[in-house]
């Protein structure tokens, strides 16, 4: 087909892909000068009316679409009896080929893909479209680094029954919801579990459920429980992987009603990881920038080049001021003599609270424990609200093999902690605070420094610090001792420096 001419119009240059029903090529409009995509109909299904009616139906949903993260439709035809769809050309990569360029892709920029992704799905769902088949193929990325969502091959109205393959499960299986895999009804929640499943690919490197044949993956799917994103990749926060495990939720009444409401998340998320890094790539940058008003996004990570204009002119102008005073000093003879101890231990340093958000506060259960502790309630431990609580699983014959349980917070950088307070539900457990460094979470206990006493956590305790003076990152509760009810919660956790 390369150099074919369709309709004297489009020139096939290059083949770029292949499914089951449809070739895509590079194309030549000589018209309007400007290279396109064409998909073609497959030769050998051109006299099936059914698979004729799908390829345009296909047309004619996505030309509904307009939206900067779905590939527009140019224009359809017929050449000689193959039909063809004309697409705008993105140049660039699919996600697909990025996750395995790359491996895991930062966090922030995964979330960014995912809001982009969503955003699309949720103009598609607007004029009642389902995708069916959202997948890191189907999503491209051009020379700017934005998501494109394409593929709308078995995309159907939800106004209407639509067609279906007779004895064909719709869609891929490594991203199918469990009630496609099952052949039943079909909503925009099944868009929603799948972009789930990309989300966990992008931020993991692959996909959660593997098998030797498509259906024996579908049904793991159905039967298996979704991998904690958070045993793949320790650094992903909990807010994030909470957004994870609700978007793959088995049942449809435990799933994101709507894409919408997912997105809402998504974006706090990245606002959260983003304020965690530091800082980040471009194409996150670009989604950060757009975020609502109402999503807190440190200023600087909204708006980077700014932000380092504006640092060069504080620090120039604090160069300065340190002349000046200097200066002045010079002139103005000896400064005071520093005061004594005596006189500086009149007065005790007041305590700092230390800003601790979802992202900062993590669930630590290492080997011999399965890595996780409730982590989707870990936000509740920070929120402000005592009513909420995070709590330990129940252990009815106290706490077996394992040392203990607990929590950690990420102070953001290295601090000398003085104090933690708890409000337990429920309380009447033992417990320690231990620290580490900047860098990575240890791997055990032994990595870790015992810095209090052990200290049985009523409903409301301080536990007094003692860092000897070294700056700690991460400071974590570990549980020993559980109350009779064989679990231990915290409502809230605040630390002080």
């Amino acid at each position: 087909m390369i150099g074919t001419l369709l309709n004297g119009r489009f020139r096939l240059e290059e083949r770029v892909g292949s499914g089951g029903m449809s070739t895509v090529y590079r194309a030549f409009d000589e018209t309007l000068e400007r290279w396109v995509a064409i998909k073609l109909l497959q030769a050998d299904i051109r006299g099936d009316d059914d698979s004729i009616e799908r390829f345009r139906r296909e047309a004619r949903a996505v030309a509904r679409l307009n939206h900067p993260h779905v590939v527009t439709v140019i224009d359809a035809g017929e050449d000689d009896g193959a039909p063809y769809i004309v697409f705008e050309y993105v140049a660039g990569e699919t996600l697909k080929d990025r996750i395995k360029r790359l491996g895991r892709l930062p966090i922030t920029d995964a979330l960014a893909y995912a809001i982009e992704i969503s955003r699309a799905l949720e103009a598609a769902h607007a004029e009642r479209l389902v995708h069916r088949d959202v997948k890191p193929q189907n999503v491209l990325l051009d020379n700017e680094g934005r998501a494109k969502v394409t593929d709308f091959g078995i995309t159907r109205s939800l106004e209407g029954d639509g067609l279906t393959l007779a004895g064909r499960v719709l869609g891929t299986t490594d991203y199918v919801s469990p009630e496609q895999a099952l052949g039943q009804e079909v909503t925009q929640q099944s868009d929603i579990y799948s972009l789930g499943i990309v989300l966990y690919e992008m931020l993991t490197g692959d996909v959660p459920y593997k098998a030797d044949a498509p259906v024996a993956v579908a049904m793991k799917h159905v039967r298996e429980p979704m991998p904690d994103v958070r045993r793949a990749r320790r650094e992903v926060s909990a807010v994030t992987a909470s957004i994870i495990d609700r978007a793959t939720a088995k049942e449809t009444k435990n799933r994101y009603r709507t894409v919408a409401e997912m997105r809402t998340d998504l974006e706090q998320a990245l606002a959260v990881e983003a304020s965690r890094a530091g800082h980040v790539g471009s194409e996150a940058t670009t989604v950060l920038r757009a975020l609502p008003s109402s999503t807190y996004v440190p200023w600087r990570l909204r708006f980077p080049r700014r932000a380092m204009v504006l640092t060069a002119l504080l620090a120039f102008t604090i160069a300065v001021v340190v002349i000046l005073l200097a200066a002045g000093t010079h002139r103005s003879g000896p400064r005071q003599p520093a005061a004594t101890p005596q006189q500086q231990s009149k007065g005790a340093r007041a305590l700092i609270n230390v800003p601790l958000s979802a992202a900062a506060t993590n669930d630590y259960d290492p080997p011999p424990g399965d890595g996780a502790e409730h982590t989707a309630d870990v936000p509740k431990a920070v929120d402000g609200d005592p009513k909420t609580a995070w709590t330990t699983e129940t252990y009815s014959a106290g706490l077996g093999t394992k040392p203990g349980v607990g929590l950690y917070v990420d102070a953001g950088s290295g601090i000398v902690a003085r104090k933690l307070d708890i409000t337990a539900n429920p309380g009447g457990y033992e417990a320690h605070v231990y620290a580490a460094p900047s860098g990575a979470v240890p791997e055990n206990l032994s990595g870790w420094t015992l810095v209090s006493s052990p200290t049985t956590v009523g409903s409301s305790d301080s536990i007094a610090i003692d860092t000897k003076g070294q700056s700690y990152q991460y400071y974590l509760v570990w549980i020993t001792k559980l109350p009779p009810g064989g679990k231990a919660g915290i409502a809230e956790l605040k630390l002080s420096r």
